[in-house]
């Protein structure tokens, strides 16, 4: 809004004025006009405009408003503002600054005008100034203000759900400054928790509230809060009523300040965690199980898994990736992640498990399971056969019968064992078939498939077939 200041009402005069200016010929009175307005009009009595000086650059729709009538050049709501300044002008008062708007077709244009008699009265000097920059800071302005009242009405909004919460939670939660251990905040819970009365404990030291056997924990519970993120829970006591209570504590910062964000939660000497006895016989199953997340890095295994793979505790497995340690890079992961995706679940996978810088790896049979959702977690069963392997005596294993379980051998097994489980399966087959052909006669069958009768029966005795006590020749 304008005000007298844009005006010269009440300013300090020039006190040489006459020294300095009577000299002022047309062309230094032009230029002083010029510069005084970014827009300059001149005008006759009747608000006719007899010349005009601006920029056609910024002013392209002005250039032919010499001839017309100054408030013919403005909007409807402006027209009552030239009416004035030319009235005022006759009555020889001093002008204030007053925004009209131009019509163009670019939009309007705002435009700040103050009007100057000269000749005598004779003629009318309109300067103008462009308030198109001003209008854009304005909104701006006007733009940022709002967005920060939307900021702080969201912050309230925060503030109020989150104080809510605080003062609702049946939790201890205490808010301590680092430094000093002073209580800046309390819920009424820790007030109930500790004896206090309610809102008495703002502005107490943490340590007041405490057993004096308890100070040194608390301390270092502090210090350990500072520097880690996982900082276990502690049994501490309270000073009224010789409480024991479970004491957890987040650092957090704000305000370039140190906070803690300190949790109790009762307990007694007779009160033990409660430990879901599924998981308790989890870990001591004797198959490996582990549990990993969707990217098949580790979350948690049982004694079993972490013996398997020699590690020192389930702690130095988190995070790892499965591919480390169980089967053949980028093949069985791979297909049991897409026996999951078919059939819901993955069974009896043989497969290899990979301790340390060992390539070949303990044959192991495996099981899988995925769970649903957005964030869903695996979950697999492992089983050592490699010594089941070794304490079975030659040809008893089970050789694959037909080409179709052969083939699904395929990424369990590496192709030089496949070739090696299909020669077998040939060499039994033709066997059988020359057995079958000569009745049972050894020395006959030897003779067609072009043995000796030592390898035949080397043969037989490794692939389990026939009477070996017995010759039928």
């Amino acid at each position: 809004m304008l005000t007298r200041k844009h005006s010269i009402d009440g300013k300090h005069p020039f006190e040489k004025a006459t020294e300095l200016f009577r000299t002022l010929d047309a062309d230094a009175a032009m230029k002083l006009a010029m510069v005084a307005g970014d827009v300059t009009l001149v005008l006759d009595d009747t608000g006719t405009i007899l010349d005009a000086a601006f920029d056609p650059r910024e002013f392209p729709a002005f250039a032919n408003w010499i001839g017309s009538n100054w408030i013919e050049t403005v909007t409807d709501e402006s027209r009552p503002k030239i009416m004035e300044m030319l009235a005022a002008a006759r009555r020889g008062e001093v002008q204030h600054w007053r925004q009209v708007n131009h019509p163009t077709r670019d939009g309007e244009v705002p435009i700040r005008y103050a009007v100057l008699s000269v000749n005598g009265g004779t003629h009318r000097i309109a300067f103008g100034r462009d308030l198109r920059e001003a209008g854009k800071l304005q909104q701006r302005l006007l733009q940022v203000q709002q967005s920060l009242e939307r900021d702080y009405l969201r912050m309230r909004q925060l503030e109020a759900r989150y104080r809510m919460l605080f003062e609702r939670s049946t939790e201890a939660v205490l808010i301590i400054e680092a430094a000093s251990l002073k209580i800046r905040e309390a819920n009424p819970a820790a007030h109930t928790l500790v004896g206090a009365r309610a809102g008495s404990l703002a502005g107490k030291k943490l340590p007041s509230v405490l057993d004096k056997s308890s100070h040194d924990t608390m301390q270092a519970l502090v210090g350990a809060a500072l520097v880690s993120d996982t900082v276990s829970p502690a049994r501490i006591r309270l000073s009224r009523g010789a409480r024991d209570v479970m004491v957890a504590i987040t650092g957090f910062t704000q305000d370039r300040g140190q906070y803690l964000l300190v949790r109790l939660v009762p307990t007694t000497e007779r009160m033990a965690p409660p430990v879901s006895p599924v998981l308790e016989l989890v870990d001591q199953m004797p198959d490996a199980f582990v549990v990993a997340d969707a990217n098949l890095d580790i979350v948690t295994a049982n004694a079993a898994f972490v013996e398997l793979l020699q590690a020192a505790s389930v702690d130095q497995l988190r995070g790892r990736h499965l591919s480390e340690s169980i089967g053949r890079p980028g093949i069985d992961l791979d297909l049991i992640e897409g026996q999951i995706d078919q059939y819901g679940a993955a069974r009896n996978v043989s497969t290899v498990l990979r301790t340390g810088h060992d390539v070949e790896g303990e044959p192991v049979e495996l099981s899988a399971v995925r769970t649903g959702g957005d964030d869903p977690h695996y979950a697999f069963v492992i089983r050592p056969i490699g010594r089941r392997l070794r304490d079975l005596p030659p040809g008893s294993q089970d050789l694959p019968r037909s080409v179709e379980q052969l083939t699904e051998l395929v990424g369990r097994m590496s192709l030089k064992d496949i070739v090696r489980e299909s020669t077998d399966l040939i060499e039994r087959l033709c066997i059988e078939a020359a057995l079958s052909y000569t009745s049972d006669n050894r020395a006959s069958a030897a003779e067609i498939l072009g043995l000796s009768r030592q390898s035949l029966y080397s043969k037989l005795h490794r692939y389990g077939l026939g009477n070996l006590a017995g010759d039928n020749d």
